[in-house]
């Protein structure tokens, strides 16, 4: 079933991997302006993270077994190196926490998602409105978000595998590795370099591969639960492409706004 539902993504997997915001990635700049958009993605990623725990592995007591112990192992092993991960220096650390260290390494804001961080509801209930709300979130993270959290509600671990499954950016890491040797800017941002080299060690060889174990264990013989894991994982690519529209929005503006500048 697995192969079903990635033949029923391949398109939209191939117009996100094809994106024609990689092409304006090309400086350190672009990738701080894009870091500063898509932090919201790596943060909202470990609340489906947790969703998944909570849903897949006993977190109360008294502890009770669980019922499927290969995808409560998997979802164990990715938290333990989601949130508490070694970063370069060997501190025990976040991956979240990561990427927060390589923005400000390569001179990005971090101020909107410490912001957002803040003020954050414990409620989810409260998300939605909170995420509205927010002036200085664009439109397409303001979706994304939503998106996220519309997800973690209907309490539904396979739809919830799905979004956490499909949503992510495979070829990114790969790409910033690319650019920063490209550059030569490895040697000057070993946080960022650090982090990259992470991700691409994590999600190529353990955790993508152990995903799709995942949700063939959540969904099992039933075609419902089969048709609503393709449904998501479109959707949540959907979301993504609508988020890298925005970010390239952001760059082009920004590219446009310096080249005046230069002819003034």
């Amino acid at each position: 079933m697995i192969k079903i539902v990635l033949e029923h993504l391949k398109d939209s997997l191939a117009t996100l991997n094809n994106h024609s915001v990689y092409a304006e990635l090309k400086k350190v700049e672009d990738i701080k302006i894009f870091m500063e958009s898509h932090v919201f993605a790596v943060w909202d990623f470990m609340s489906l993270l947790k969703a998944l725990q909570c849903s897949s592995t006993c977190v109360s007591v008294p502890w009770i077994p669980v019922q499927q112990s290969k995808t409560a192992r998997f979802v164990n092993e990715i938290v333990l190196e989601e949130e508490t991960d070694v970063d370069v220096t060997g501190n025990p650390k976040s991956h979240f926490e990561m990427y927060l260290d390589a923005m400000q390494e390569v001179g990005g804001n971090t101020s909107r998602i410490k912001s957002f961080l803040k003020e954050c509801p414990t409620d989810i209930d409260l998300m939605f409105s909170y995420i509205e709300g927010i002036p200085y979130l664009s439109g397409a993270e303001k979706s994304f978000l939503k998106f996220t959290f519309s997800i973690i509600q209907c309490n539904a671990p396979h739809k919830v595998a799905a979004a956490f499954t499909f949503g992510r950016e495979d070829i990114i890491p790969e790409m910033f590795m690319n650019l920063l040797q490209q550059s030569s800017a490895t040697e000057h941002f070993p946080k960022l370099t650090f982090y990259l080299k992470r991700h691409i060690e994590l999600d190529g060889d353990e955790h993508g591969p152990l995903a799709l174990e995942m949700i063939n264990e959540l969904c099992g013989s039933d075609e419902q639960k089969w048709d609503e894991v393709i449904a998501i994982g479109k959707e949540a690519i959907d979301q993504r492409i609508l988020l890298w529209d925005g970010i390239h929005e952001k760059l082009r503006l920004h590219k446009c706004t310096q080249n005046q500048a230069v002819n003034v």
